[in-house]
C-alpha cells in the first residue's frame, strides 16, 4: 500500500513513525508541489490513499471516480485573504470585481477559488460570470492542470493565460488573482499589488463566529476496489490519520505552558490563546458531524459554480463507513 500526502503538523507523525495499516507496515510518502501529488495519483495511478483536493475528487466523481473520500482534511484555510488585486485598477472592494479580468492558479475552481468565490456569492452578489477568467500558473507560465475535467458553465468565459498569473497581476494585465498561493510578488513587496480585504483576519473570524465553517480544502481518498477487498480498512485509514492529527494539537496544547516556544513565531502564545476562545476544543475536526456544516456548504457552491453536474449529497461522496463519524 502506497500513502502519499503533504507534510503538515496534521500528518508529521505518520513520517516520523512506522505506520501500519490493515497489518502492513506503509511508507507514508510526499512530492515537491500538492498538484504533483493530485496528478501522480490521478493519471500515474501511483497511490493506493492520498491527500486529493475537494474539487478535484467530486469532478472525478461525475466521471466516475475509482476513489471514495475519508472525512479526513489534513489542509482546511480561511480564504478572504486569497483574493489580490492590482492597486491601479480602481477595485476597492468585491463590488468593484464585476466586469473585471480575473486570474485563477491551474484550473477555474481550485479548492480555496470555490470557497471565497462561494464566500463572496453568498455575502456580497458577486457573480463569476460577469468577469473573465484566465488560468495558468501563478510563478511560470504553465497551461492549465491537464490530469483533471475542466467544467465550467457556458456564460463563464474562461481562457489561458499568457504568461505566469503573479506577473500579469503586478503588471495590471489581469485585475485581481483567485490564488491558493501568496504571489511572490506579494512576497516581494510589489507596490502594485495588494489583498482585496487587507485586514482580513477580523472578517474570517467573524465570518467562522456567524456561520461555523473553518473551510476545507483536501481530504483523504482510496481506491475504491481496496476498500470492496479489504473491510475495515477505512475506518483503519481514518484512526491513523485522526492519531496523527491528534498528536500535533496536543502538542500545541501541551506548549501553551512554554509559551509555544517551539516555534520560531514571537507572540504565538497569543495566538493560540485567542484561537482557544473561539474555537471548540478540537478546533481541526476530522468526521462527518463535526464538518457538516461546511462539507454542505462547498458541495453546494461547488454545483452553484457549475462544477458538479447536480447538487451532491455527503453520503455519495464519502465512504460510507465512516458517515457515523
Amino acid at each position: 500500500m502506497r500513502i502519499a500526502c503533504f507534510r503538515y503538523d496534521t500528518t508529521n507523525l505518520l513520517f516520523e513513525d512506522d505506520v501500519v495499516v490493515d497489518g502492513e507496515t506503509v511508507r507514508v510518502e510526499t512530492a515537491g508541489t500538492l498538484p504533483e501529488i493530485f496528478e501522480r495519483l490521478i493519471r500515474g495511478g501511483e497511490f493506493d490513499v492520498a491527500e486529493l483536493g475537494l474539487t478535484f475528487h467530486l469532478r472525478l466523481l461525475d466521471e466516475g471516480s475509482p476513489f471514495v473520500a475519508l472525512p479526513v482534511f489534513p489542509n482546511r484555510v480561511f480564504r478572504h485573504s486569497c483574493v489580490f488585486v492590482n492597486v491601479r485598477s480602481g477595485i476597492r472592494g468585491p463590488a468593484d470585481l464585476v466586469g473585471r479580468t480575473l486570474g485563477e492558479f491551474g484550473v477555474y475552481g481550485q479548492d480555496s477559488g470555490v470557497w471565497i468565490k462561494g464566500i463572496l456569492m453568498d455575502e456580497y452578489g458577486f457573480r463569476p460570470e460577469r468577469n473573465r477568467w484566465v488560468i495558468g500558473g501563478l510563478e511560470y507560465p504553465s497551461p492549465p492542470f491537464e490530469f483533471i475535467p475542466h467544467p465550467h458553465p457556458a456564460d463563464v468565459e474562461v481562457t489561458v493565460a499568457a504568461d505566469s498569473l503573479g506577473a500579469m497581476l503586478d503588471a495590471g494585465e489581469i485585475d485581481a488573482l483567485f490564488s491558493a498561493n501568496v504571489p511572490q510578488c506579494v512576497l516581494d513587496g510589489s507596490p502594485n499589488v495588494a489583498r482585496l480585504f487587507p485586514d482580513f483576519e477580523p472578517l474570517e473570524r467573524d465570518y467562522h463566529r456567524r456561520t461555523g465553517i473553518f473551510p476545507i480544502m483536501h481530504a483523504v481518498v482510496v481506491r475504491r476496489e481496496l476498500l470492496e477487498r479489504r473491510p475495515g480498512l477505512a475506518r483503519e485509514l481514518y484512526d491513523t490519520f485522526s492519531r496523527a492529527k491528534d498528536a500535533a494539537a496536543g502538542r500545541y496544547r501541551r506548549n501553551r505552558r512554554l509559551y509555544q516556544v517551539q516555534t520560531m513565531l514571537p507572540w504565538a502564545h497569543a495566538l493560540v490563546e485567542r484561537n482557544t476562545a473561539q474555537f471548540a476544543e478540537d478546533w481541526w475536526p476530522y468526521g462527518i458531524s463535526a464538518n457538516r456544516t461546511a462539507l454542505e456548504a462547498f458541495l453546494r457552491y461547488h454545483h452553484e459554480q457549475g462544477l458538479s453536474k447536480r447538487l451532491l449529497r455527503l453520503d455519495e461522496v464519502f465512504a460510507p463507513e465512516l458517515l457515523d463519524t
